[in-house]
């Protein structure tokens, strides 16, 4: 048994490796191509939606009260120009279509400070109002809007003082960079890991059984005298050890490029996790991958042709993708354990509360036995398809 299986793996690890266009398209450049395109992507998201450090927004005003001068004197990021009413209509086209060499138009009432100083907040009357009119589309126009609003607000709190919401440089957001780095990977690295070990697994199952029959080369390997398990193990064992370097490479490309992906360096920081969860996340990714590698095998070998067998599998990339998602909903999250026993489910599950730092030892079992029961169940179905003429020599 061990000889036949292992003249099975040499095979195809002889056909794998020795395919240099194959193993550069296959583990080489899933993980550099989607390292360059999620940086490249966190690099243009964050020139398009962030504003120099030293930006200050420039500011027409109509009818600008003495208040606001003062607050741009006092070290407020804004610059005001004065201008007349009757410009007005002119601003707003600017505006409109991002041809202003300005960032916003404030409109003042007339002895705004005025009307702030007499009006009672006990009463009935209409509080002074202030019109902002801003670009959203326009990421200057958008900040100055932020720096507008904020300056009002401190300004109205000012002016009455009653108590303060969050005083001096403590910190009050409890949330630590544990927090922050284990939501962003648990709603993100299942969903990706999924797409990864799918797509490795596709670009080496249908040409490894569908590739063969199509070319009449696996009739030579039906016709030796070895058992057809023998024969379903060791196309399995070799296709899931290329299908992990493949997933191995894009989730690799993932990890450092993501928190480029993000806009930040510090937010998300994957050395927060520990050795114990690396582990726990190779148990769940091995036994996934006899999972797939198996489905797609036993696609396969149905296939008459590698175009047939690819065809037949990518519903069911689909069906993993969307079950992907699920680690992002949390109504879809289940803890437990008969929820474990449903196949890629469980591996999304696990992986989700692996990298949300809560990871449940038992159902992490739950689906690693799971996982290997369906590969050896794949097994014996993938044998008896070998053993049927019917299938295996189908035109």
């Amino acid at each position: 048994m061990k000889n036949s299986i292992m003249t099975i793996m040499k095979k195809e690890f002889t056909r794998f490796f020795t395919d240099r266009r194959m193993v550069l398209t296959t583990v080489l450049m899933p993980g550099l191509m989607i390292y360059l395109l999620y940086s490249f992507m966190g690099s243009g998201l964050a020139s398009q939606f962030e504003t120099a450090e030293d930006f200050r927004a420039e500011v027409c005003a109509v009818n600008l009260p003495e208040s606001m001068k003062e607050i741009a004197k006092s070290g407020a990021p804004l610059e005001f120009k004065e201008v007349a009413e009757n410009e007005t209509e002119q601003l707003l086209e600017d505006l409109e279509t991002q041809e202003a060499v300005y960032d916003l138009l404030a409109v003042f009432p007339e002895d705004f400070d005025a009307q702030v100083a007499a009006y009672d907040v006990a009463a009935a009357g209409q509080a002074p109002a202030v019109k902002i009119y801003y670009n959203s589309t326009d990421t200057d126009s958008q900040t100055a809007y932020t720096m507008m609003t904020e300056a009002l607000d401190a300004y109205e709190s000012a002016l009455a003082n009653k108590f303060d919401v969050n005083p001096g440089e403590e910190v009050y957001d409890m949330a630590t960079e544990e927090d922050m780095s284990a939501q962003i990977f648990s709603m993100m690295v299942p969903m990706l890991m999924m797409v990864f070990l799918f797509s490795g697994c596709m670009a080496v199952a249908p040409e490894s059984i569908a590739g063969e029959k199509e070319r009449g080369t696996i009739a030579t390997l039906l016709v030796t005298p070895m058992k057809r398990s023998h024969l379903a193990i060791g196309k399995i064992v070799s296709l899931s050890v290329i299908a992990i370097l493949s997933g191995f490479s894009s989730f690799l490309g993932t990890m450092l490029s993501l928190p480029k992906m993000m806009g930040t360096n510090e937010g998300v920081n994957a050395s927060v996790y520990n050795m114990s969860d690396y582990i726990l996340t190779l148990l769940v990714v091995l036994s996934t991958v006899l999972v797939i590698i198996t489905l797609v095998s036993i696609i396969s070998a149905f296939a008459r042709n590698v175009k047939e067998a690819t065809g037949w599998v990518t519903p069911v990339m689909i069906i993993s993708m969307l079950l992907g998602v699920t680690s992002m909903v949390p109504s879809l999250c289940m803890t437990e354990p008969v929820w474990f026993l449903i196949p890629l489910y469980n591996s999304v599950q696990s992986m989700n509360g692996i990298f949300s730092m809560d990871a449940d030892v038992v159902n992490i079992a739950v689906t690693v036995a799971a996982n290997v029961c369906y590969a050896g169940i794949g097994v014996f179905v993938l044998a008896k398809m070998f053993d049927n003429e019917k299938v295996m020599f189908s035109k």
